[in-house]
C-alpha cells in the first residue's frame, strides 16, 4: 500500500494539534489538554517513523540501482547488496509502525492484563513448565518497564505450580501479549526422567485485558419515578409527606426504593446511588462472565494436539504454530526475549485488519 498520503495526513494532524496547543485556553479544561499532548506525541513519533520510512525508501532505491550498474562481485555491488538487505528489514519495521498508526485504536490493547498460568497434560513436568513460563513473562515484563503483581498460585510439590494468575501494568500490555493465549507445548527430558526420554507436556496460558469499572450511564427516559408517603412509625412527621422515593429502571428491571430521610430530594439522591451501584455491579459481573468464557474459548482443553507453540529443548527450537515460524534461540526465549515472535505475531494481526478495512 502507499503510504504517503497518510504520512502527509500525520503531518496535517499534527500541525492542527500544534497550533491548537498553542492558544491561550489550550488547558483551560484539563482533560482537553491532556488528549491534546498525548495525540501531539503519537503524532509527533508517527511522522519521525513516516520520515525514516520515506528516507529508506530512497536510500533502497539509490543501492539497487547501484547494484544493476556495477559489476557483479565488485567491491560496490558487494556493498550495495549488504546494504539492501539492512535497508529491507528496516523498511519493514517502519512500515508496520505506520500502519499501526493508520488503523483505530482498539480500545482494550492499552489496558493491563491478567495473565493465568495452568498445568494441563503431564503431571509434574507441566507444572515446572508452568513455572518457566512464569518466570519467562515476568522477564520480558521487567524488560520492557511493566509491573508485575501477583494474585493467587497453587505450587506442586516439585517447585513448580498447578496454577498461577498475576497482573501486569503498563503500555500496551494487552496488546503485545494477547496472543500468547492458548496451548504451550514443551518437550523436554524431565529432570524426575532417570533413563534421559524426552517427555511432552503442555500448559494454557490465558490472557486477558484487565477488567475495568464502567462508568454506569442511567437516561432519564429510562426510570419511571414515584413518590408515596413514608411508612413506619409516626410523630415526627416521617409518614405526614410524600417523601419516600421509588425507582425503576425498566432495562433492568432493578427496583429502588428509599424512605430515610425525611427530604424528598435526599432520598432520590440515596435511591440513585443505591440504583447505580446495583447497575455496576451487575455490568462488572456479566464482564467478569464474559471474560471467563473468553478464558474458556482461549485454552481449549490443554491437550497436546490443540498447541499453539512447541518449546523443543533438545534442539533448542521454539516454533509458533500459528504463523508456521521456527526461531532456534529456545534458551534466549525462555529468559524473556520474546520480541522475535510477539513482533510477526502483531504484523500479522495487522495484515488482518487492514484486510478488513479494505487498506
Amino acid at each position: 500500500m502507499d503510504l504517503k498520503p497518510y504520512i502527509e495526513k500525520f503531518r496535517r494532524r499534527y500541525a492542527e494539534v500544534e497550533a491548537s496547543l498553542s492558544e491561550p485556553d489550550a488547558f483551560a479544561n484539563a482533560q482537553r489538554g491532556q488528549e491534546l499532548t498525548r495525540e501531539h506525541s503519537k503524532l509527533r513519533q508517527l511522522m519521525d517513523d513516516g520520515e525514516a520510512f520515506l528516507n529508506t525508501e530512497k536510500e533502497l532505491a539509490e543501492n539497487r540501482a547501484m547494484l544493476q550498474s556495477e559489476l557483479e562481485g565488485s567491491e560496490l555491488a558487494v556493498l550495495a547488496a549488504e546494504e539492501i538487505g539492512r535497508l529491507e528489514i528496516q523498511k519493514k519495521r517502519l512500515e508496520v509502525r505506520v500502519q499501526q498508526g493508520i488503523l483505530p485504536p482498539t480500545p482494550t490493547d492499552s489496558r493491563n492484563s491478567i495473565i493465568e498460568i495452568r498445568a494441563a497434560a503431564g503431571g509434574d513436568e507441566a507444572a515446572l513448565f508452568a513455572a518457566d513460563l512464569c518466570r519467562m513473562y515476568q522477564r520480558y515484563a521487567e524488560a520492557r518497564g511493566w509491573k508485575v503483581e501477583p494474585m493467587d498460585s497453587s505450587p506442586s510439590d516439585l517447585g513448580g505450580f498447578k496454577e498461577i494468575i498475576f497482573t501486569i501494568s503498563g503500555d500496551d500490555v494487552y496488546k503485545r501479549l494477547k496472543h500468547e493465549s492458548g496451548v504451550h507445548r514443551v518437550q523436554r527430558v524431565p529432570a524426575t526422567e532417570a533413563q534421559g526420554r524426552i517427555h511432552t507436556s503442555t500448559v494454557t496460558v490465558a490472557v486477558m485485558p484487565e477488567a475495568q469499572e464502567v462508568d454506569v450511564v442511567i437516561k432519564p427516559e429510562d426510570l419511571d419515578i414515584s413518590v408515596c408517603r413514608a411508612g413506619g412509625h409516626g410523630g415526627q412527621g416521617v409518614n405526614t409527606t410524600d417523601s419516600a422515593v421509588r425507582i425503576v429502571h425498566r432495562p433492568s428491571g432493578l427496583e429502588v426504593r428509599c424512605q430515610d430521610e425525611r427530604s424528598q430530594h435526599k432520598n432520590k439522591a440515596k435511591a440513585m446511588t443505591v440504583l447505580r451501584t446495583r447497575l455496576l455491579e451487575r455490568k462488572v459481573s456479566e464482564e467478569n462472565a464474559k471474560y471467563a468464557q473468553q478464558r474458556k474459548d482461549q485454552v481449549g482443553t490443554g491437550d497436546r494436539s490443540e498447541k499453539i507453540r512447541t518449546y523443543n529443548y533438545p534442539q533448542n527450537r521454539v516454533t509458533d504454530h500459528r504463523l508456521e515460524l521456527t526461531l532456534y534461540n529456545l534458551s534466549a526465549f525462555i529468559e524473556g526475549d520474546l520480541d522475535p515472535m510477539i513482533e510477526p505475531l502483531m504484523a500479522n494481526e495487522l495484515n488482518d485488519r487492514l484486510a478488513e478495512l479494505k487498506l
